[in-house]
């Protein structure tokens, strides 16, 4: 089967054709139908985000399951499916705590199955690794059971693939985050794909004011259809003082979904006596945010991180889907580019010019 490959941090990604092996015991054979290009994957191909190489990369994705190997009871050839790219062991701390999004297990095999092998291999002998376990950049993979939340057929597949990170990743943390509350007022610092699905959490749990934030006009534009009230191009003014004058001195709820230690600093700055600050976005490797202490004691501000919708995302990923068939949500709309496997690092090159929505690779 063909994926793209990531030899070498700063390349382009390489469709190659590559060798996969059966799934074996709690592992299933998905065939792809729809993937996200997220920027979590451009910090791999950039090198502000580490992944053993060769790899292939992709997280966010939907598709058919095809076979499955020992012991899988959860799915069965022909179920339509959303990729998780957290499998959960569920024996871990974490896992027993109610809190799978963050498995040990899963972070400690990394881009490897749980028993530490690969499933790909190429033509010169190299073995390839799965970004998250799923790579999904492929016409086929394996993964593990648990990675798998079948569908109804309401759902198109490449609806479903974006629910696997960025819808997830943004509705869930406005969703699960204490104290988030009707008539509120946010802030959202970054209007991609996360971003805009922030904003429309915000919408759907009523925030009162939900302001945008970017350095493009057209993505400050293009958040106002999922519920932006007021938008600021950071490029232009100074955010956190444009935040500050639009709320009336600083917003309840500010939300990084960039991930950087100066939208993460622009986030904390922005809040409101006894506010939250969530930073959901993934800064670059080694980056340090500069946080005013004394503003922190003496205003009672909160800051912390939101993973994967800050919950189980099979949990999150059912939320969605409900809400989503009831005509609730939008994620149609989020997709503005489609493009065939062999063109994905033109894909890239969008996501890195700062293009509207998202992007997806289409399999069928």
């Amino acid at each position: 089967m063909d994926a793209a490959v990531l030899y070498q941090a700063n390349s382009p990604l390489e469709v190659r054709s590559l060798q996969q092996d059966a799934p074996k015991h709690g592992e299933v054979l998905v065939r792809m139908g729809a993937a996200g290009v997220c920027a979590s994957d451009y910090h791999v191909i950039h090198g502000t985000a580490r992944l053993p190489l060769p790899a292939v990369l992709g997280h966010e994705g939907a598709g058919t399951v095809e076979a499955v190997g020992p012991g899988v009871t959860n799915v069965e050839p022909g179920q339509r499916c959303i990729l998780s790219f957290v499998s959960n062991c569920g024996h871990c701390r974490q896992c027993r705590g109610g809190h799978p999004q963050l498995c040990d297990t899963n972070a400690q095999t990394g881009a490897t199955q749980f028993d530490g092998t690969v499933r790909l291999h190429d033509d010169d002998g190299n073995d390839v690794f799965q970004m998250a376990k799923l790579g999904v950049f492929a016409q086929k993979l394996i993964a593990p059971a648990q990675a798998c939340f079948p569908i109804p057929d309401q759902v198109p597949i490449d609806v479903a693939a974006l629910i696997g990170c960025c819808v997830t990743t943004g509705a869930g943390g406005v969703f699960q985050q204490p104290g988030m509350r009707p008539g509120a007022s946010v802030a959202v610092i970054g209007c991609g794909g996360v971003g805009l699905n922030t904003v429309q959490a915000a919408r759907i749990m009523n925030a009162a004011q939900i302001i945008a934030v970017d350095v493009h006009d057209h993505k400050l534009e293009f958040s106002r259809g999922f519920g932006a009230t007021d938008v600021v191009n950071s490029r232009e003014v100074d955010a956190v003082a444009a935040i500050k004058e639009l709320s009336g001195g600083g917003v309840d709820f500010a939300f990084d979904t960039f991930g950087s230690a100066e939208t993460t600093r622009q986030a904390v700055e922005a809040l409101r006596k006894n506010g939250h600050a969530v930073v959901i976005g993934l800064a670059p490797l080694e980056d340090r945010a500069p946080i005013d202490l004394v503003d922190m004691v003496r205003n009672q501000k909160t800051l912390v991180g939101s993973y994967y919708g800050s919950s189980s995302p099979h949990e999150t990923f059912n939320t969605l889907v409900g809400l989503y068939v009831d005509g609730r949500i939008e994620i149609d709309s989020l997709i503005r580019r489609r493009y065939p496997l062999g063109e994905i690092n033109a894909a890239f090159d969008a996501l890195g010019r700062g293009e509207d929505g998202r992007g997806v690779i289409m399999f069928e």
